[in-house]
């Protein structure tokens, strides 16, 4: 039960986390680490958000169009035990990006800008068995970042207002990646199909060279709680908890007259709980929601959302001797935002398609 739902069931807090906070997008995971066996797996998601707002009515309440263009999140991991009690996992996920393509053709102040954040994160873990129910697990992590930032001239309140415009600026900024610590332990009982699993991930520093100027920022340290325990035959009970340190946070480029790209000054706690069940032999099924809180805070520019409400259905199906094969839909609904300019952000959505291939041997 806890493998045949487990991997259903978390199949899309894998797949995107389309506006939650910050920058986040995989939640860092490393459920692969607690695999029986051999494992391998593929996942591939598409998140397709809707993102759309009016400048301030004084300011003549110009729209911005669609500024969050779709994405494609990729994730792999490899585990196997390399004696008893002792095992590797290697993960690779995208745990951090942005997409922003602000429509050209209208009169939003913002109109014609773009950034682009990319990222790849790949841990090697190792997890110790200090009995049956006590593990610790950790490991090394590097995150490889790039991305790109262009904005023309912006006058928020127009040309007879009195704050100044800023000047057009564009930069693209060439890879770098930065290398953090992984650290955690868990508690299992699984007669039950019980894990409690806590997992601390390190702050992670990275410095971009840029066509103009360069970027530094440190990608914040975050902890991840995770859960499962079986409640009745065949059904599962699952969550979790993150918590990123983003206040502070900020993409700083080194050009006096741009400075702070990106900021955030408020920590984010993501929850999600949901429940699984075993149909068959092979198919089993899940449901699960998600909640971030807003901060009621004026937002970037760049990421004009202030927390979400998910709602998540994901199928597993046994497709071979130790082949599964999984696939979901999330529906985001998107936390109203007010901008640093004034802008409001209302009413938006983001949809995710996710699935997943499993190899356990």
């Amino acid at each position: 039960m806890e493998k045949i739902l487990g991997a259903g069931a978390a199949l899309l807090l894998t797949t995107g986390l389309a506006s939650a906070g910050g920058l986040d997008r995989s939640g860092q995971p490393v459920g692969a680490i607690f695999e029986e066996g051999s494992y391998a797996e593929l996942s591939f998601g598409r998140v397709n958000p809707s993102v759309s707002g009016n400048m301030n009515a004084a300011l003549g309440g110009a729209p911005s169009g669609d500024m969050a263009p779709s994405y494609a999140q990729f994730g792999a991991a490899y585990k196997t035990d390399l004696f008893e009690g002792t095992a590797l996992a290697i993960i690779l996920d995208q745990p951090y990006g942005a997409d922003v393509d602000y429509d050209d053709t209208t009169a939003y102040a913002l109109a014609g800008a773009n950034a682009e954040v990319d990222t790849t994160g790949l841990s090697v873990l190792l997890r110790f068995r200090i009995d049956e129910n006590f593990s610790l697990h950790g490991g090394v992590r590097t995150v490889t970042a790039s991305g790109v930032y262009d904005v023309p001239a912006v006058d928020p309140d127009g040309p007879g207002g009195p704050a100044p415009a800023s000047p057009a600026y564009a930069s693209t900024y060439s890879s770098d990646t930065g290398m953090g610590y992984v650290l955690g332990g868990s508690y299992e009982r699984p007669e039950i199909a019980l894990r409690v699993a806590l997992t601390y991930s390190s702050p992670v520093d990275l410095a971009l060279d840029g066509s103009a100027g360069d970027l530094n920022t440190t990608m914040p340290e975050s902890v991840n709680l995770d859960f499962q325990t079986g409640i009745a035959q065949d059904t599962l009970l699952f969550g979790s908890m993150r918590y990123v340190a983003w206040d502070g946070f900020a993409l700083t480029d080194s050009t006096p007259a741009v400075g702070n790209i990106l900021e955030y000054d408020d920590d984010v706690y993501t929850f999600n709980i949901g429940v699984g069940r075993q149909f068959t032999d092979k198919l089993s099924a899940s449901f699960a929601v998600g909640y971030e809180a807003a901060t009621d805070e004026p937002t970037g520019n760049l990421g004009p959302t202030d927390g979400y409400v998910s709602y998540q259905l994901g199928a597993a199906y046994m497709i071979a001797d130790g082949v599964e094969l999984s696939g979901g839909i999330r529906y985001i609904d998107i936390g109203d935002a007010t901008t640093t300019i004034g802008s409001d952000f209302s009413n938006n959505s983001a949809v995710g398609l996710g699935a997943k291939i499993a190899y356990s041997y």
